[in-house]
């Protein structure tokens, strides 16, 4: 080894060694005959001190070192002088006296400094991120998301789960978003998929009699991206026979336990046991599937209070099936109509017209709809949202999907201004019993909305033939903070059921034998009742390190125009490749 210790492992104890460090040049200040430099490696920084005095050939190497140079220093640990010492440091007790410094790579100035968290415009830490990655900020997500995987193995291991790959090179089928697909140079004009989720395998390996099994999988799905979306990703696929549903979220709720105790001291899990919301609950007191339970502020409906309201929006409204909903502000009686003007902006994306408030002042209600109100009415909406004075209500009147996205932004946007979304704060929940199918108005039939393998609740099955659109699914999702992290069900492992499914689908018997014959032959030979989930690591990898973004918690992401900016990919391929994949490319005019 070029080093007998990491720069960031030093300590007083270490104090009258001799050591050999070997690093990156964090930072060097010339002060004439003395040069400080800041050695970085993995494990941390430590200051270095090059005497021209005593080290004279040292200090002329290190006269010529810059910013990212790779060095390599022999010197002796001290302790640093009393009022020298560096409280941010976790080596700023000590110092490395260097008595020989080498140079074993010079180094360009970078395009951006590496020694801070200055901001950098995102495309060209991603064209450079090699060097984004040596940003302490990266290293510490990375090293936590190192860390969170290997946690999730040992507690799954504890429970004797099984770690079973499973290919990257699988059949097209239609289960959600667009498959990324492979020619096969062996077979032309065939093609494999990269898979979406190992699903279709996870299940067969139940029938295969492993029982419990686990998998940290790449998935990759042809979807437009957003902050919490990538091309590729990575998620903890699960899957458990002889279980209930139960049994799979209690087993996923002490390993997000066992991850924050284990990792995460400085952060409080808000509630234990984790809430269960149905779906319906979910959307109706929080206009999402996916709440931040951190805080309350939960939407009111005021449908039935205004329902006789010679108010023209509320009236009309309801008169075509629509709510009115709001959410209660503490004391933010006195914002300004500038104000109140910027909150419709967060509503208006969302598809509603406007944005109604009530004001509960000392001196009575201030409102642009009070006039239209009889005072009865008036209180009865204060009452039913019990607001005091000093409140705001803030009122969306549409239709129920408009009411709850945009109500449930707003809420969201609220909670960060009176600060009530505290990071250090993890408010884990369940959603459970979501719709089991929705219709697609374009293909005027039904679709699933988890997957075709979701088993409904058992009392639903009744519905099949005469209110399909009622089905309850026996799926939940793991939300956290206002994330989805994690998604699951019980699975359909009878292959009379399954073809069920796929004829409320409006798959033939046809299609289902030529897209998924495997599976349905599979459970025709003994399947268990199974179930299973997968957590989005990415995200929960974020949300631990109080990131916004899953970029910034993978070494190589696409953009989110699905680019690499470091790499340059996609790109073409050569006219000799397209000929060994018998393939001719044909662009749209």
């Amino acid at each position: 080894m070029l080093k007998t210790h990491a720069c960031g492992e030093l300590r007083l104890e270490h104090a009258g060694q001799e050591v050999t460090l070997a690093g990156w040049v964090h930072r060097r200040r010339d002060h004439g005959a003395l040069i400080f430099i800041d050695l970085r490696d993995r494990e941390g920084i430590v200051q270095v001190v090059v005497d021209a005095e005593n080290a004279p050939e040292a200090h002329a190497v290190a006269d010529r070192a810059r910013a990212e140079y790779v060095l390599q220093v022999h010197g002796r640990v001290r302790a640093r002088p009393e009022g020298f010492r560096n409280p941010n440091l976790p080596t700023g007790d000590v110092e490395v006296v260097a008595h020989k410094v080498t140079i074993l790579n010079p180094s360009k100035t970078p395009p951006f400094y590496i020694y801070d968290d200055t901001p950098v415009d995102e495309s060209l830490r991603l064209k450079y991120r090699y060097l984004d990655l040596r940003r302490q900020r990266m290293q510490r997500n990375l090293i936590l998301r190192h860390h969170v995987v290997n946690e999730i193995r040992q507690y799954l291991n504890a429970h004797k789960f099984l770690e079973i790959e499973t290919p990257l090179l699988i059949k097209s089928t239609p289960e959600g978003a667009r498959d990324f697909v492979v020619p096969s140079r062996l077979h032309p004009g065939k093609f494999y998929a990269l898979p979406q989720s190992p699903q279709q395998l996870k299940q067969l390996l139940m029938v295969a009699g492993f029982e419990r099994y686990y998998q940290i999988a790449r998935c990759l799905r042809d979807e437009d991206l957003r902050a919490d979306r990538q091309p590729e990703f990575t998620q903890l696929d699960l899957e458990m026979s002889f279980v209930e549903q139960e049994d799979i979220l209690n087993i996923i709720e002490g390993l997000y336990i066992h991850l924050v105790e284990k990792l995460l001291p400085h952060k409080r899990i808000k509630f234990r046991p984790f809430p269960r919301l149905t779906y319906e609950e979910a959307m109706s007191r929080y206009g999402s599937d996916k709440p931040d339970l951190r805080f309350g502020m939960e939407l009111v409906d005021l449908t039935d209070v205004v329902a006789e309201s010679k108010f023209r929006v509320f009236a009309q409204t309801v008169s075509q099936g629509g709510q009115v909903k709001g959410i209660l502000v503490p004391g933010a009686a006195n914002y300004s109509r500038k104000e109140l003007e910027q909150l419709e902006s967060h509503v208006k994306p969302y598809g509603a017209k406007g944005l109604l408030w009530m004001a509960f002042r000392e001196e009575g209600i201030r409102s642009p709809a009070a006039k239209h109100l009889t005072p009865g009415e008036v209180q009865a909406i204060r009452e039913r949202v019990q607001a005091q004075t000093g409140d705001l209500l803030l009122i969306v009147a549409d239709q129920p999907d408009v009411v709850a996205a945009a109500l449930g932004n707003l809420r969201l946007v609220m909670g960060d201004r009176l600060g009530l979304r505290d990071p250090n704060e993890l408010a884990f929940a369940w959603v459970v019993e979501f719709p089991l199918l929705e219709w697609d108005e374009e293909e005027a039939r039904w679709v699933a909305v988890h997957h075709p393998f979701t088993s409904p609740i058992p009392e639903d099955w009744a519905l099949a033939d005469t209110d399909p659109g009622k089905m309850r699914a026996q799926a939940y999702d793991s939300v956290l903070n206002g994330w989805e992290v994690g998604g699951g069900s019980i699975r359909i492992h009878r292959s009379e059921e399954q073809a069920k499914m796929f004829e409320l689908l409006g798959i033939t018997q046809e299609q289902a034998q030529a897209q998924f014959g495997h599976i349905l032959e599979a459970f025709q030979y003994g399947a268990p009742p199974h179930g299973g989930i997968a957590l989005g690591i990415d995200r929960l990898v974020a949300i631990f390190a109080d990131e916004t973004s899953i970029r910034e918690v993978m070494a190589f992401p696409k953009t989110t125009s699905a680019q690499d900016l470091m790499l340059g990919a996609p790109s073409p391929i050569s006219e000799e490749q397209l000929r060994e994949l018998h393939l001719a490319i044909v662009l749209d005019e």
